[in-house]
């Protein structure tokens, strides 16, 4: 095993297969579903189950992993002959998960670089392997980590939602911008900004939501080499018209590279609710 391994959270919506074939450590949140704990995951926490449950109205609610829990797994890595670990994982403003795995890198005696992402979802994602990329490359643990860094500061990530109410109840937006979306069929569109969640624009119907995104990721992604991502949570249909769309019109940044489209996980999917699309433009080192 490589001597810098990469580690996240499974927030960061890297497939498995990719995250095994690339190496990459994923360290699961857990969601509580009425009296039920699970892990996030295909054998846990699905976001069909948490689409369900929100509509059913059974409480739902989000857990970061322990310090305990990131402790252990960068010992088992050290275990395993690995001599440093780049750490990578959703933004601190929103979870505590940041925080979890700083207090483990003090109780372990290897060297530990974690990564405040200030994202959520696929940036996350794409910031840790840009971290890989860096470690294949030659490049030391430091590096990786001011990669990573530096990969999710410059991505941006958009999102409709149905309602605000769900991210008003997980604390992730705040009552005055609730607000913002409270007009009579107002569909708020909203995104990640210094790791937080605000208010971006306001649009009329769900049509008019997609479009925009489509028009605001195109503003974003200029003339650069991009990554796109479509997240959606119970709305495929939608999202994968948005995808469709930002593969044509991205094509020269994309240079050949697919438009990813794929449910939002569901510790995320928590937050924001059935009907919820979001785009994430992440441009390429």
């Amino acid at each position: 095993m490589s001597r810098v391994v990469v580690v996240t959270d499974s927030t960061a919506s890297l497939p498995a297969d990719v995250a095994e074939a690339r190496g990459i450590r994923v360290v699961p949140l857990q969601v509580v579903i009425g009296a039920k704990v699970l892990d996030e995951g295909p054998d846990g926490a699905t976001p069909e189950v948490v689409a369900q449950a929100l509509r059913d109205f059974v409480p739902v609610s989000t857990s970061r992993p322990a310090p305990a829990l990131f402790a252990e797994v960068y010992r088992s890595l050290q275990g395993d002959g690995v001599e440093e670990i780049v750490s990578v994982h959703l933004s601190g403003e929103m979870s505590g998960t940041f925080e979890s795995a700083q207090l483990a890198a003090l109780e372990v005696d290897l060297p530990v670089h974690v990564v405040d992402s200030g994202q959520v979802g696929i940036a996350t994602g794409y910031a840790a392997l840009t971290a890989v990329d860096v470690l294949e490359s030659g490049g030391s643990a430091q590096e990786a980590a001011e990669a990573a860094l530096a990969r999710g500061r410059a991505a941006s990530s958009l999102f409709y939602v149905d309602t605000l109410e769900y991210l008003r109840r997980g604390g992730r937006i705040g009552a005055a911008a609730a607000l913002f979306g409270s007009a009579l069929a107002v569909k708020p569109l909203l995104q990640i900004e210094d790791g937080r969640v605000v208010p971006r624009e306001r649009v009329r119907t769900a049509s008019r939501a997609l479009a925009r995104l489509a028009d605001l990721a195109v503003e974003i992604a200029g003339e650069q080499q991009v990554d796109v991502c479509v997240s959606h949570l119970a709305n495929a249909d939608r999202a994968e018209e948005l995808a469709t769309i930002l593969a044509e019109r991205l094509a020269p940044g994309l240079d050949g590279r697919e438009v990813m489209c794929g449910e939002l996980g569901a510790v995320l999917g928590a937050h924001v609710g059935p009907g919820m699309v979001a785009v994430c433009v992440s441009p390429r080192p």
